[in-house]
């Protein structure tokens, strides 16, 4: 019984960890460039009280054996990397990817961290930068009284300054793909890092060599599937139930057990 208990509570402990991975998927629905995750569960090692193929006799085998799991863990959360809607902003520095890749930005460290979100702002030094400051790169710095500014599908990014008529090349966004992008270390603040997991970065302009093209004036959604998540969460919530109840079972039978000593 003390062995049910423990089942019961590896249950507990795993629908909880599943409960949180839902719950912050439906807290980043509208996440710009986000990406859903979901936990996967592994059975944990079994008490072998009889293998199957045992003998039970000298002429006769144990067709199944006698196999008693102890339990469920968490062995990790996998980021589902489908396309998000797109939406239209208006904002000439804003970029959604479509397709494969990840926009490379510059951190204060020096390392290089990846998005899939396109809200590009200038600072005031004239240079495209993330939400949070963060320099893109290879860095894209607009000329003195930048008047509009236009993103090809292939990264080219050009200007036109106040009292010219000219447009201007001044630079091209790269885009950075890996072999398996479900092993990107999440950062937060809508960034990735590369991992022995995810593999080295393949860099390469929009549209080549299998790099998704750039969509200016758009971002892409978060791919979150609210009804999806919430009868997921309903389904945690009745596996939750059901591992306290198998709690509160074997506690009853431990006291009558004690009862009768």
């Amino acid at each position: 019984m003390f062995s049910s208990l423990w089942i019961a509570k590896t249950g507990l402990d795993a629908q909880q960890t599943r409960m949180d991975v839902i719950s912050n998927n439906l807290a980043n629905a509208n996440t710009t460039g986000f990406k859903s995750s979901r936990a996967s569960f592994q059975d944990m090692m079994y008490q072998n009280k009889g293998q199957p193929g045992g003998q039970t006799t000298e002429q006769t085998q144990s067709p199944t054996g006698l196999m008693i799991g102890t339990g469920v863990r968490v062995v990790g959360t996998q980021k589902n990397f489908t396309e998000g809607g797109f939406t239209q902003t208006g904002n000439s520095y804003d970029v959604a990817i479509q397709g494969n890749g990840f926009l490379q930005v510059s951190m204060p460290d020096g390392s290089l961290a990846y998005t899939r979100d396109g809200s590009l702002h200038p600072d005031n030094n004239g240079q495209l930068v993330t939400d949070d400051g963060y320099p893109i790169e290879p860095a894209i710095t607009l000329p003195p009284n930048t008047t509009s500014v236009t993103i090809g599908t292939d990264g080219t990014v050009s200007a036109v300054s106040a009292g010219s008529n000219t447009t201007t090349t001044i630079g091209t966004l790269q885009l950075a793909d890996f072999t398996n992008p479900a092993g990107l270390q999440s950062k937060g603040q809508n960034l990735y890092l590369e991992t022995a997991s995810s593999g080295t970065p393949q860099t390469g302009q929009p549209g080549l060599n299998g790099m998704g093209t750039l969509l200016q004036g758009s971002l892409e959604s978060s791919n979150v599937n609210v009804v999806e998540e919430m009868v997921n969460m309903i389904e945690t919530q009745r596996t939750y139930e059901m591992n306290s109840k198998s709690i509160s079972a074997v506690d009853d039978m431990l006291q009558f057990i004690s009862q009768k000593t």
